[in-house]
């Protein structure tokens, strides 16, 4: 087999979008859709096909690779897929979908004779468009060397988490990560709205910890979107936060594990959401410390 693919990209938002460009810029033939064809749409000019439906974009794919919202939205859309779909193919599955989905979608994989990799990507905007993504990928040995070339399109390493997509290693290791990156994501929210509260200048704060143990690089990019505001383009939005919140706090509870800071990012996110912020930068949380919508 030849290093380049024939690969299907079902869903082109922030992230899907990025990802098909640089499978196109790497040499792939790159069949993509997106529910609201809009969205799709440019990455023709990337050189890719633009389907109409799921089916068409997988006819005659080596890699299906799926990054939407959901594990049910993923498994609707494979499900319009069927009809182009051949035993054999590759499935990168990319939706941080939950560790109870991946098992139904592993599930769909095997009855229709699919090679399942469980595949999220760590990173956001920034990294997807620069193809520096991380993968986290579990899947058969066997299948590696046909899914390696689209990892390498895509991502500046790959993690291997295991040898079956089923179990959810991957997805349960990008779960932890998430975990960690929305509780300093709500930090971050926070200290910001505390500062304001008490008439602190916010830079006084960031000075007073730069080049210290409690230094962090993401808080400065972070307080940088809400200060400046630059809370568009996102570079994960309130909406897609909100819902890995709330699959984090579902798997914590299924495992036995309360996750306090979890389940309140989860709250703060939502709240955001209701009150306009949906689609703009996950530290737009920040928004959820006031009772009334804020413009700054």
């Amino acid at each position: 087999m030849t290093d380049t693919r024939t690969v299907s990209v079902l869903g082109t938002g922030i992230m899907g979008a990025a990802m098909a460009r640089n499978l196109a810029r790497a040499g792939h033939t790159v069949r993509a859709w997106n529910r609201t064809r809009d969205k799709a749409e440019p990455l023709a000019a990337d050189g890719a096909f633009v389907a109409d439906t799921p089916a068409e974009a997988v006819r005659g794919a080596d890699v299906v690779l799926t990054m939407l919202y959901d594990g049910p939205a993923a498994l609707d859309v494979m499900r319009e897929a069927v009809p182009g779909l051949r035993p054999g193919v590759v499935w990168a599955q990319s939706t941080t979908a939950g560790i109870e989905a991946v098992g139904e979608l592993a599930g769909f994989a095997r009855e229709h004779e699919l090679v399942f990799f469980d595949a999220p990507v760590l990173g956001t905007r920034q990294p997807a468009e620069a193809g520096q993504l991380t993968v986290l990928a579990a899947g058969p040995v066997e299948g590696r060397a046909a899914v390696a070339p689209v990892f390498d399109a895509v991502g500046a390493r790959t993690v291997w988490t295991g040898e079956d997509g089923a179990a959810g290693s991957a997805t349960r290791l990008k779960l932890v990560a998430n975990s960690w990156v929305i509780a300093a994501t709500a930090a971050a929210g926070e200290v910001l709205a505390l500062s304001q509260a008490l008439g602190v200048d916010p830079h006084s704060f960031l000075g007073l910890i730069a080049g210290g143990p409690l230094d962090m690089g993401y808080l400065h990019a972070k307080a940088a979107l809400v200060l400046d505001g630059r809370l568009t383009p996102p570079q994960f939005a309130v909406a897609t936060a909100a819902k890995d919140a709330r699959l984090i706090v579902e798997a914590g509870e299924r495992n036995g594990v309360r996750l306090d800071v979890a389940l309140a990012s989860a709250e703060r996110l939502e709240r955001a959401a209701a009150q306009g912020h949906a689609d703009e930068d996950m530290v737009a949380a920040y928004f959820a410390s006031f009772d009334e919508k804020r413009e700054d």
